[in-house]
């Protein structure tokens, strides 16, 4: 029987350890090593004993470092955190290893479905129309560097390669763990500049390097035996925000999506090249040995390669010419050139004509010599060019309703059409949206004199107009809306488009790029239904989603979060949903919701897959979209293993979700419960975030938002605006600051305070918990984040406010609120201490706090020396080591 997750990570930790330690004390000797070990030995002893351990003794060890080795410090515990990650992911990598026994796989869903009574040619037939796309965003969480990603394959390969029973080569793989650990302690933690877009594109197509080129395709392949005779198309798909989402962002211009595409379709066209080439090595089968197809040897044919030494080799002289073909329209692509391409070809117009080609080549095998030819190298190239086409992954534009708002009221007024635009009410805005969307003429001028922001929104659209021509329609399908309010803010779009060629006027009118809405505030929530049903009413709309028949509309976890509880945007986010279905509905419109969804709680993360299983009724149907954003992005798909275990993951509790019936059905009693937790919830939330005085300067102080601002992890600014108010600062670093201080506050506050004003029954929250999954996926987040959290640490934040009245003022609510919800979850969930009911959860946690707790003491007395006045680099390197560390001990900080 395998041992548990923390006895295998226990072992393992405890093997990498000692390879660092033994490092450490080779390469900065004796001394170096026995004054880290003495803190470490002092933390494990302070959280193993318990009340009875001297909790001062790592606080004492730690005020008598100097400076430097304080900074050592910091990087030798961040070091070991980063091992301990690497560690658990190998453990994960290890178990997914057991394949289709697991219940989140494919296979796992198709068991469950069957004791339902329901086949896997149902499943099949819900795949065959479905859609589903993590979507990669740049927003700024994640703190390693990819030279520390990079160093972590290596390490989780040298781990698998270690475990045999051959003494010699264990031997051999030790001394490689030696050498990459030895690495990582003399690698920089910390990005020297800060990241620029054009960093941050690299990084995400890294990610389709890495792993989705190939282990996408050999998903699809695995799953074919999974489903016989299902001829699945490419539902599962990768999307990318990076180079195309401007909103707060003017660093994102039209040069960078030029950039983006580029990049992005260079790292296609290379593995595709590469295939081919391989094939053409191999595929040597000679004419006169065997038969082909008259479609391949006619493809043979029209091949450049006219060498004698390949005559009869027909399926070379076919590659030849794909490879020709593919290399002559690398330069338009790319704007690079293939450097060994002896033969000239006329450039493919399409991804689509290069796999029609590479399937004539497998439609001869296979017809020649079986279905052997039909796993392997090719049909997986296929396969990939399908997933990935020209463009890698599809480019979503994202802007702020305001800026459209701006820009379309300038363009109508230089042309005359409108002279005040903004000052129109809602439905005279429409009126005139819809007006100019009915006929062809454009408003932007050559000759005009536009202000910078229209400039460059207009130069943003040429250069998307420009990616649809070039690469094909998936290059580009969405604009994402933030901050709709209303039906102009999804008009205004096409306007814009419109101008670019994207939106063509007529009967009826067509465009290559739809609307799509973001609603983000727990407001703007409660009004999306009435605002959608009000664009669907529009002919136009009608007339524009008629060929589609769906609409995608996109929910915020993150912002609905900031602006009301975690409890209250949660219930938010499933009411809207449930809803907003409705409406799609009566419009005779299918609906597809893209969730925008962050790696901690507070930004709606979590399991995947019970976050799935617990979405309301009626809500997936095959089709879904999900932000992956921050450190997330790496943890899930930074290793090939592990990517592939996550989206078969997602794939499978998409089709649960979609074809499972409810365990029970939300009633009204269900309703009225969490109506009255969620109002009491934002209540007691805003009434600490927005009402109390001084909680904004007590959040400055209290958190090291002012320092995580210095970090150098992302090019996006950390607020909207140059305010210090809550309502401008972005959801991002507003978790992570908080996670920083060991708080966890967006995550859990409101609820304690829910509980105890509602008024409901003990039994009743029990019996909710026990059997609605919504529920009880939402008090599982809520207990992990209270379990990472401390509130003693937190109070040590607390001490970095000088005025002491509102320091003891507002962290006493926070620290009342911390138990009140303490003691709802455990009384609800009948435990009597956080995570009894999951202890492999709580022992991996646990192992970890010894090595996080100290860099947050560290951090304290660091930032208290920064703003007292000694801002020196080494200072500032200090507090940035130790925020690296505890945002890698706790995983899902951002």
């Amino acid at each position: 029987m395998p041992h548990s997750l923390p006895v295998q990570l226990r072992a393992t930790v405890r093997f990498l350890g000692r390879i660092l330690g033994d490092v450490i004390r080779s390469e900065d000797g004796l001394a170096v090593f026995e004054e880290i070990e003495q803190i470490r030995q002092a933390s494990v002893a302070l959280h193993r004993d318990g009340p009875d351990a001297d909790a001062k003794a790592v606080e004492t060890r730690l005020g008598r470092l100097s400076l430097p080795d304080a900074v050592r410090f910091a990087h030798s515990f961040a070091c070991f955190l980063q091992i301990t990650n690497i560690a658990e992911d190998q453990i994960q990598r290890r178990r997914g290893r057991e394949g289709d026994g697991r219940p989140d796989t494919l296979a796992g869903a198709l068991r469950s479905l069957a004791q339902a009574g329901i086949g896997p040619e149902r499943v099949a037939e819900l795949l065959a129309d479905a859609v589903i796309a993590p979507v990669i965003t740049a927003h700024p969480s994640e703190v390693r560097r990819k030279s520390l990603l990079d160093r972590a394959g290596a390490i989780m390969e040298a781990l698998e390669a270690h475990d045999t029973p051959d003494i010699d080569a264990r031997a051999a793989h030790e001394r490689e763990l030696v050498r990459q650990i030895a690495i990582i302690w003399r690698t920089r933690l910390l990005r020297g500049v800060k990241l620029g877009v054009t960093d941050e594109i690299e990084n995400a197509v890294s990610y389709f390097e890495r792993s989705f080129l190939t282990e996408l395709p050999r998903l699809y392949a695995h799953w074919r035996g999974q489903l016989p005779g299902a001829d699945l198309p490419s539902f599962l798909q990768v999307g990318s925000w990076v180079g195309g989402d401007r909103d707060g962002h003017p660093g994102v211009t039209a040069q960078i999506m030029h950039h983006a595409f580029a990049r992005q379709s260079r790292a296609a066209l290379d593995l595709y090249l590469a295939r081919i080439h391989a094939l053409g090595a191999e595929l040597s089968i000679s004419g006169s040995l065997a038969k082909v197809t008259p479609a391949l040897q006619a493809l043979a044919d029209r091949s450049p390669d006219t060498s004698p030494h390949r005559a009869d080799e027909p399926y070379r002289r076919a590659l030849t010419g794909i490879y020709a073909r593919l290399a002559a329209a690398y330069p338009a692509l790319t704007g690079g050139t293939v450097l060994l391409a002896p033969f000239k070809g006329d450039p493919y117009a399409s991804p689509q004509e290069l796999k029609a080609d590479l399937q004539t080549i497998l439609d001869s095998l296979i017809a020649e010599h079986g279905e052997v030819f039909g796993e392997g190298v090719l049909p997986d190239l296929i396969r990939a060019v399908d997933c990935f086409g020209f463009h890698l992954a599809t480019l979503d534009l994202r802007q702020n309703s305001s800026v459209h708002a701006r820009v379309a009221a300038e363009l109508l007024k230089d042309a005359g059409a409108c002279p005040d635009y903004e000052a129109l009410s809602e439905a005279r805005r429409c009126d005139l949206l819809v007006g100019e969307l009915s006929h062809s003429r454009l408003l932007y001028s050559p000759y005009g004199a536009y202000s910078d922001e229209t400039v460059r929104e207009y130069g943003v659209l040429q250069a998307a107009a420009e990616a649809v021509r070039l690469y094909g329609a998936e290059a580009i399908k969405a604009y994402i809306v933030s901050n709709t309010t209303s039906v102009s803010d999804l008009l205004e779009v096409y306007l814009l488009l419109k101008e670019v060629g994207l939106f063509t006027p007529g009967d009826p009118p067509a465009t290559r790029v739809f609307a799509e809405p973001l609603f983000e505030t727990i407001g703007d929530l409660a009004e999306a239904p009435a605002t959608m049903a009000r664009y669907f009413a529009l002919p136009l709309v009608r007339d524009l989603l008629k060929s589609k028949a769906r609409q995608e509309v996109m929910i915020g976890y993150s912002d609905s979060n900031k602006d009301g509880s975690y409890l209250t945007s949660t219930w938010a986010l499933h009411e809207t949903s449930t809803a907003l279905v409705k409406t799609a509905r009566a419009a005779g419109l299918s609906l597809q919701l893209f969730h925008g969804r962050g790696g901690t709680v507070g930004r709606g993360g979590g399991s995947s897959f019970e976050a799935l299983l617990a979405q309301p009724a009626g809500t997936v149907n095959g089709h879904i979209r999900i932000t992956e954003q921050g450190e997330v992005v790496a943890n899930k798909y930074a290793d090939p293993q592990l990517a592939r275990q996550s989206l078969e993951t997602l794939t499978a509790g998409v089709v649960l979700a979609s074809l499972s019936e409810p365990a029970a059905p939300v009633g009204a009693g269900h309703r009225a419960a969490m109506d009255a937790l969620s109002a009491g919830s934002i209540a007691a939330y805003r009434a600490l975030v927005y009402e109390t005085p001084g909680f904004v300067d007590y959040f400055y102080a209290a958190t090291p938002i002012a320092e995580i601002a210095d970090l150098n992890i992302g090019s996006r600014p950390s607020s909207r605006a140059a305010t210090r108010s809550i309502e401008a600062l972005r959801a991002i670093p507003w978790v992570f600051s908080w996670s920083q201080a060991r708080t966890m506050l967006p995550g859990w506050y409101g609820f304690g305070s829910a509980v105890a004003g509602a008024g409901l029954p003990p039994a009743q929250l029990a019996e909710l918990h026990a059997t609605w999954p919504f529920f009880a996926t939402t008090l599982a987040n809520m207990e992990m984040v209270l379990a990472k959290a401390d509130i003693a640490i937190a109070r040590r934040y607390g001490g970095l406010v000088e005025d002491a009245g509102l320091r003891e003022a507002i962290f006493g609510q926070i620290s009342g609120e911390w138990e009140r919800t303490r003691d709802a979850i455990l009384a609800i969930t009948g435990q009597s201490s956080l995570l009894e009911n999951n202890p492999d959860l709580a022992a991996i946690i646990r192992s970890r706090l010894p090595y996080i707790d100290p860099l947050n003491h560290l951090q304290i007395e660091l930032i208290r020396r920064r703003r007292s006045g000694d801002d020196t680099a080494e200072v500032r390197e200090g507090i940035h080591l130790t925020i690296n560390g505890v945002a890698a001990g706790l995983r899902n900080s951002g």
